[in-house]
């Protein structure tokens, strides 16, 4: 797969993601943040809550679980995810993701 971020993109704040093969670079609001994802074909991330959260997948595929239902997202297709609502997902194949997050500070910026 290409690399299909700019350089306008991945010029911005990398975040700090504990999960080896995800990259993730932020956009900061007042009370929330824009992330921009590139997941490797990790495997699963597990089950867990946070707040609110709506995204559509670049490039790839993903299977999320939101409240015990699963379902595959591919290029163009939306999600939402409410607050504190249980979710996991996996990742079989690298996939681009951009995460608009009802959080100030879900994710904080890599440092050094």
């Amino acid at each position: 797969m290409e690399d299909i971020y700019p350089e306008i993109i991945k010029n911005l704040p990398e975040a700090d993601i504990p999960f080896k093969g995800v990259k993730a670079w932020i956009s900061q609001g007042e009370n929330q943040q824009i992330v921009f994802f590139d997941f490797d074909g990790i495997g699963e991330i597990p089950r867990h809550a946070h707040g609110a959260r709506w995204g559509i997948v670049i490039t790839g595929d993903m299977e999320l679980c939101i409240d015990g239902i699963k379902k595959n997202y591919r290029k163009g297709d939306c999600y939402s995810i409410p607050a504190e609502v249980l979710h996991s997902a996996k990742f079989k194949c690298r996939t681009l993701l951009m995460d608009y997050v009802a959080e100030k500070d879900r994710y904080k910026p890599k440092k050094g």
